[in-house]
């Protein structure tokens, strides 16, 4: 299979999943915010509107100029990827947003994937944005995104989150 064609199939795909997952993400955020939860990290929230948006296109667009074969251990890699970010909606339950929410009276989830790593989803982010790119030989937007995703995640998300999560102790 050529990368060119398997771009736009992992387009798709980002494209539906992302929007679902923004229907979940904001029913719990209802439900959060009638249970009397607060927002932090509301000033970097509209980066990943751009950020994640971006990536997808330049995957696509980058995908789609490649001529070479697709990349199957990155598409393999990729695909692993999945379970693992439903493992870690399905143990957040409610819980799981993509804004930073803080219920009164809550507690850190500790279980499933929180079990091995602190923030598990931004694991799968980042193995989603290095290997998609690559499977379809659009390296430039993975190494790009890559970077991108892990200052705004190192820099402005985790430590946001962190001071937010106090709140749990």
């Amino acid at each position: 299979m050529k990368a060119r064609t398997l771009a736009p199939l992992i387009f798709a795909f980002l494209t539906v999943q992302r929007l679902l997952e923004l229907r979940v993400a904001r029913a719990n955020e209802h439900w959060a915010r009638e249970h009397g939860a607060v927002e932090s990290g509301q000033e970097h929230y509209p980066l990943f509107f751009v950020l994640h948006p971006a990536w997808m296109l330049c995957l696509l667009l980058e995908g789609r100029r490649s001529r070479g074969r697709v990349n199957w251990l990155a598409f393999a890699l990729f695909v692993l990827a999945q379970p693992l970010r439903s493992w870690v909606i399905r143990t957040l339950g409610r819980y799981w947003n993509t804004k930073i929410l803080i219920l009164p009276g809550g507690e850190r989830v500790t279980g499933g994937p929180f079990r091995y790593l602190r923030h598990p989803n931004y694991a799968v982010v980042a193995l989603e944005m290095a290997a998609a790119p690559l499977a379809v030989g659009a390296w430039r937007t993975a190494l790009a995104y890559s970077v991108l995703n892990a200052a705004l995640l190192l820099l402005v998300r985790l430590p946001a989150e962190e001071r937010a999560l106090r709140a749990y102790r």
